[in-house]
């Protein structure tokens, strides 16, 4: 379940909680409309925070992940958004269409990883080194880049590094895909497993329907004649 989907589904029964608890809070207990309220909103932020809990615990259990590993990596799930984020604003930056198209399918990549690391936070040990060094490398490049590209005045020296940095990036590229298929291998370890156990079944020889006393070579002799 995606962090909309469990934001939705918190406000779906805290809204509910709030608005009868107020209602109780009024009617029956006659504590007045300010008082009211602002006891609906406590017990509305106590709810969504024990809900969030129980979710968080819920995820926790499913991939077997401890406190300190699901907060680490909730930790670096932030961080990463944060780093493309920072991608995001280098698009204007860029002064040619081959140097977007890079930054494009870079920001790509990453968010794809991140996306799955978000659905199966297991998934983050496939991605470590995303995480922990390709995603930084790429803004620190990228950042640079930008920087030195837009300088009015490129001496070769200046050109050379520029083209450094292209192939650098690229290479990044190149290694941000392999942690996508890093990520993805387990899904098409299992997806493998499935089509394989489904075409033995497919394969299989619907067994005929005997009469009652009926054997094999009895049927073999009636279909012959």
């Amino acid at each position: 379940m995606t962090e909309v989907a469990q934001t939705f589904i918190r406000h779906f029964l805290n809204i509910p909680i709030m608005i009868t608890s107020w209602f109780i809070f009024f009617f029956a207990f006659d504590t007045g409309f300010f008082i009211s309220s602002a006891l609906a909103v406590g017990i509305y932020l106590i709810s969504n925070f024990t809900i969030k809990k129980l979710q968080q615990r819920r995820i926790m259990k499913k991939y077997q992940l401890t406190v300190s590993e699901y907060f680490h990596i909730q930790k670096q799930i932030k961080e990463a958004n944060d780093k493309i984020r920072k991608l995001n604003s280098l698009y204007l930056k860029v002064r040619s269409i081959s140097s977007f198209k890079q930054l494009f399918e870079m920001t790509r990549l990453a968010k794809r990883i991140i996306s799955l690391v978000k659905t199966n936070p297991r998934k983050f040990y496939h991605a470590e080194n995303f995480f922990y060094a390709h995603l930084d490398s790429a803004v620190e490049l990228t950042t640079k880049y930008t920087l030195l590209v837009s300088q009015p005045i490129k001496n070769d020296d200046m050109k050379i590094a520029l083209q450094d940095t292209r192939d650098t990036l690229q290479a990044i590229n190149s290694k941000m895909e392999e942690d996508l298929n890093d990520v993805l291998a387990t899904d098409i370890e299992h997806l493998k497993m499935e089509l394989d156990f489904a075409k033995l079944s497919v394969g299989k020889k619907e067994q005929p329907l005997y009469l009652k006393g009926e054997s094999e070579n009895e049927r073999k002799t009636i279909e012959y004649k």
